[in-house]
């Protein structure tokens, strides 16, 4: 029996091994068969034969390593990102660009501003930090640098102290809200000026008085007159050039940041007849006629002989409204063409020029010290008691 079962076995298994042979074989001849009536164009709709598993092994795989991409980005650099800004286990804290500075309150000034309106033809008391924020909002542009509107508000502040000092005592009001004095808008007025752009610009305004508080200029000891103007004509002129006074820090200075200024040229024409009206002078019909010009160290005009007649620089300015007493005339077709450089009268600093300083880097401090020359930065408890004790 051992023996006819070792004969089986023997006898059985080279049968398999045919049997596979052959199997594979006979799938091999069906493939070439199926190549061959495909060549000759006798082609039959081929039955899926597990393509649908091979498709879905082949984009197993890129669907899988995606998925994990996919969950590392969600997930773990959020997470990454986070930690560094975890302290105490439970407090999160989250990095800032700028940390948002107090808004001025009434409870910072130390005294109260009496302005007459010139609408309403009414007085408003203004507490002084409130005063100087709308003075800097209504004199210089918000979008200006905020270095630039903290000189600015050291030199509105500086204004008001002055002038308050010097002021007789018990009359109201104070200062009016034009250029006889400063500008000055309420918070109604500027809303209406700046529409939707209301409450960026006034927090950036108010954020550069904040950071100035109580801050004015001050030379031996006392404050200042912190002239100020839109735009040089490359430099600013000595205070006696325009002025009668001679004050040692209302010094010339160059300021060549002005030429960027959208202000810095300007051009009117009037007729012979405006001109006489304006200057007061009778002038010949005809043209052209003499005309003669001595300028100031800074370049602006000191004086115009025009025909017989002499007129300072000044006067010629303030009398035609022309936007800088630094102008050139030309004679054209029966009238007068001038040509100005700069807007204002150039005395102090130059609010475009101070612009200029703060996009270089330069910080308030800088800036009003280049333009006024040997002043100190003090505050006003110290140099103006008497105000405060009001």
């Amino acid at each position: 029996m051992k023996h006819k079962r070792h004969l089986l076995k023997k006898h059985i298994r080279p049968k398999k091994k045919s049997t596979l042979l052959e199997r594979a074989q006979e799938k091999q001849k069906r493939r070439i068969s199926k190549v061959e009536n495909t060549k000759r164009g006798n082609t039959q709709p081929l039955k899926p034969r597990n393509g649908f598993s091979q498709l879905k092994s082949s984009w197993k795989l890129p669907a899988i390593l995606f998925v994990s991409v996919l969950v590392i980005i969600i997930v773990v650099v959020p997470t990454l990102i986070v930690i560094p800004f975890i302290k105490d286990g439970n407090q999160q804290v989250v990095p800032t660009e700028q940390e948002a500075i107090p808004t001025v309150k009434q409870a910072d000034s130390p005294f109260s501003v009496a302005v007459m309106r010139s609408v309403s033809d009414e007085i408003e008391d203004v507490p002084l930090e409130t005063y100087v924020t709308r003075v800097v909002a209504s004199e210089m542009p918000a979008e200006f640098e905020v270095e630039a509107l903290k000189a600015q508000a050291l030199a509105a502040r500086t204004y008001i102290v002055n002038h308050l000092m010097h002021n007789e005592a018990d009359v109201e009001p104070d200062v009016t809200d034009t250029t006889k004095h400063q500008v000055y808008q309420n918070e109604t007025e500027l809303r209406e000026r700046w529409g939707s752009d209301f409450d960026w610009k006034m927090e950036k305004v108010r954020n550069a008085v904040y950071a100035t508080q109580g801050e004015i200029l001050t030379h031996n000891q006392a404050p200042i007159t912190p002239a100020f103007f839109s735009t040089s004509n490359g430099f600013t002129e000595n205070s006696e050039d325009y002025w009668e006074n001679e004050l040692p820090y209302l010094r010339s200075v160059e300021s060549s940041w002005d030429k960027d200024s959208p202000k810095y040229l300007d051009q009117k024409v009037f007729s012979i007849q405006k001109v006489e009206e304006s200057l007061q002078v009778d002038l010949p019909e005809a043209l052209p006629m003499q005309a003669a010009i001595t300028r100031t160290e800074s370049g602006r005009v000191a004086e115009l002989t025009l025909a017989d007649h002499t007129i300072s620089g000044r006067d010629v300015r303030e009398k035609l409204d022309l936007r800088s007493s630094d102008f050139s005339i030309e004679q054209k077709n029966g009238h007068f063409v001038f040509t100005t450089k700069g807007y204002g009268h150039g005395v102090g600093m130059s609010q475009y020029g101070a612009n200029g300083m703060a996009k270089e880097g330069q910080n308030y401090k800088n800036i009003v010290s280049y333009y006024y020359q040997g002043v100190e930065v003090s505050n006003v408890d110290e140099i103006a008691p008497t105000l405060v004790s009001k």
